[in-house]
């Protein structure tokens, strides 16, 4: 072990800098989680009172500290109820670096999958409101649950089929406004509400579908397949990265990759919201 160093009336350890160290870590990966939204600038305004508190209290002066100490008490409970949706993607980034799945400890999970869902309905449907410029947004369920994203639209239960997505879709359809879940091998249901991303970086020339997809990936590990209205491209969303313009035979190709391998691949092609936003630019 290295021996405690002393600078004047300090006393450093290799524990204080392995300490040191993750603290700084921890602020990293926390102004990381933050950066682009309004949280980052609520996270600085609670240090900032943080540290009057400890001014003031080391100041001396009573009633100030008195009424920061009250502000503080209830500070945790606070940032907990204002920071839910960061709280929630954070604990998803560790439980996808721990996810079983990822180590393939129970490969026959995905091969029952596998089994379970052909993804031509959704390639051929895709093709087909691609030509004529209909836009559709289909989120496909992996380890998250996206019932709470379900029950903010209609329930189907149905069996997929490339004639039903082509119906849910038609623009004079009452199911057409929002997203389809599809969980299970089925279509759980239509016309969803998905979270919208906050990320500035996102270009102007991703509509609201897009955003959606982008938002629902960044919170959960869902798959997302979009098709754009305005310019009938077809788009896989997945960990807010948007892989654009693809072709029936590149959409078939990353949707067998992201559904049913079980390790993630980055491939060429692949554009993130902030290389897309310089692309546009």
């Amino acid at each position: 072990m290295f021996p405690p160093v002393s600078i004047g009336f300090l006393r450093i350890g290799w524990i204080d800098v392995v300490d040191v160290l993750l603290v700084t870590v921890l602020f990293y990966q926390i102004y990381k989680l933050l950066t682009g939204s309004v949280a980052l600038r609520i996270f600085l305004g609670f240090l900032s009172i943080y540290l009057l508190y400890l001014v003031v209290k080391a100041a001396g002066m009573e009633l100030l500290t008195t009424i920061l100490g009250q502000f503080m008490s209830v500070g945790v409970l606070a940032g907990i109820i204002l920071f839910q949706q960061e709280i929630r993607r954070f604990l998803l980034n560790i439980g996808k670096a721990t996810s079983l799945e990822r180590v393939r400890m129970f490969p026959w999970r995905r091969e029952q999958q596998q089994q379970r869902m052909s993804v031509t309905p959704f390639v051929e449907a895709a093709k087909s409101l691609s030509s004529k410029n209909t836009g559709a947004l289909i989120a496909f369920q992996q380890a998250s649950d996206l019932k709470f994203y379900a029950e903010s639209g209609d329930l189907l239960d149905a069996a997929v089929s490339k004639r039903l997505l082509m119906s849910i879709f038609n623009k004079t359809s009452p199911l057409h406004d929002g997203a389809v879940i599809v969980a299970g091998g089925r279509i759980k249901a239509a016309r969803c509400i998905l979270p919208v991303s906050e990320n500035p970086d996102v270009p102007a020339s991703m509509g609201l579908r897009h955003r959606a997809a982008i938002g629902l990936s960044e919170v959960t590990d869902s798959v997302v397949l979009v098709v754009s209205e305005e310019t009938g491209q077809m788009s896989i969303v997945r960990g807010g990265e948007v892989y654009r313009n693809l072709s029936g035979q590149d959409l078939r190709s990353k949707l067998n990759e992201f559904l049913f391998d079980a390790m993630p691949r980055t491939g060429a092609g692949t554009t993130s919201a902030r290389s897309a936003a310089e692309v546009a630019a």
